[in-house]
């Protein structure tokens, strides 16, 4: 957001009208940039490299690649899941670390930071703001990657009803609905990653500082959640139940993974956006 844009926010950034205005403003900025659109281009690029390579090479024996890679040729519905098991644990977080570590450092960077701030929106609705920004794009993120899966499978591969993991077959529309929640339960693994990401941009003025972190962050957790001797701390890693989403699988659907991972994240957000509006709120930004 350039200096004119924030003053153009400042005198209506007052009130609930003001902050969705706030917001308004901050997603518009963020997905004119050429950076959002070439990371989601890169996400994009996932299942169709993915689907290509199976449709000229052929489908890989049971057991072998990532999870549901040897359903592709079989349904074209499976492409867009076996995606987002490739891009769960490296090019989503990394997607996302650029979106969050960016939010704060990146207005200090520029300068534009206290213009901002010379709005009545406040310093605890500009943190929000900025991090309901991030999370709008973990759902465009998530999403890119299901629908480009989707259209994918659908031009390259046969469509039909879906074999559930618990063995019964469902419709294609309600397989699509079940790969729709899916993404929703990736997009919710991705927000305490956010609220991090939001945190360690408070404490920086140089975004690809920020960035880094969090991206070293998440994989870190990753690395320490493959590390059976560290099992205890398993629970408490907010990449523990990234890959857990095997229950909207099942026939009928169960909800308590989705729900456990859910209330992980939220202990996230609590715990990293109340740090985020301590180091903001006592920080100096405007000398």
């Amino acid at each position: 957001m350039s200096s004119p844009e924030a003053a153009a926010v400042a005198p209506s950034a007052g009130g609930g009208w003001g902050t969705l205005q706030l917001l308004g403003n901050e997603l518009s900025t963020q997905f004119q940039r050429w950076r959002t659109w070439a990371m989601l281009g890169a996400l994009a690029l996932i299942p169709i490299l993915l689907g290509v390579a199976i449709r000229l090479v052929g489908g890989s024996d049971p057991g072998r690649g990532p999870a549901f890679l040897d359903q592709i040729t079989d349904n074209g519905l499976f492409v867009g899941l076996a995606a987002l098991t490739v891009a769960i644990p490296l090019f989503l977080p990394l997607t996302v670390s650029v979106a969050a570590g960016d939010a704060v450092a990146g207005e200090a960077s520029h300068g534009t930071l206290r213009y901002l701030l010379i709005a009545p929106a406040g310093r605890i609705r500009l943190l929000l703001v900025k991090y309901l920004s991030a999370a709008v794009f973990c759902l465009a993120a998530t999403l890119t990657v299901v629908a480009v899966g989707s259209v994918v499978g659908a031009v390259l591969f046969p469509i039909g009803p879906v074999t559930l993991l618990s063995g019964a077959q469902v419709s294609v529309g309600e397989g699509l609905l079940r790969l729709l929640a899916i993404g929703a339960y990736v997009s919710v693994s991705l927000f305490g990653l956010s609220a991090v990401g939001l945190f360690l941009s408070t404490l920086t003025t140089v975004p690809i500082g920020a960035m880094a972190a969090t991206a070293i962050l998440a994989v870190a957790a990753q690395i320490v959640g493959a590390i059976p001797q560290l099992d205890a701390l398993h629970p408490w890693l907010f990449t523990d139940r990234w890959l857990d989403f095997g229950d909207l699988l099942r026939s009928p659907i169960v909800w308590d993974s989705f729900a456990g991972n859910a209330l992980l994240q939220a202990g996230y957000i609590l715990v990293f956006g109340a740090a985020a509006v301590v180091r903001f709120t006592t920080k100096d930004v405007l000398s």
